[in-house]
């Protein structure tokens, strides 16, 4: 998991989640400067590695929606932190 973190853009995306952003363009919109590309694989990655969820909401048109796992909210705390320490 240290890998994933280290990578760029990874804590960026976890902080905004922990802060109520759940879909691929309130990412964008709060990131602002984050390749799409990229942002896509952090989601997934993200996903895959149980910090985050993606849920498929049914609406018109149907969109999905990224939200900390119990595991990811675990790193909010320490993220926040350090937020806090780089202002």
């Amino acid at each position: 998991m240290a890998s994933l973190l280290e990578r760029r853009w990874t804590i960026a995306v976890i902080y905004a989640s922990s802060e109520g952003v759940s879909r691929f363009n309130e990412f964008v919109a709060t990131l602002g400067a984050i390749p799409a590309a990229t942002l896509a694989a952090r989601l997934a990655e993200l996903e895959e590695a149980g910090l985050l969820r993606r849920e498929v909401v049914q609406t018109r048109p149907p969109h999905s929606e990224y939200h900390l796992t119990e595991r990811g909210a675990e790193l909010a705390p320490l993220i926040r932190a350090l937020a806090m320490f780089s202002r």
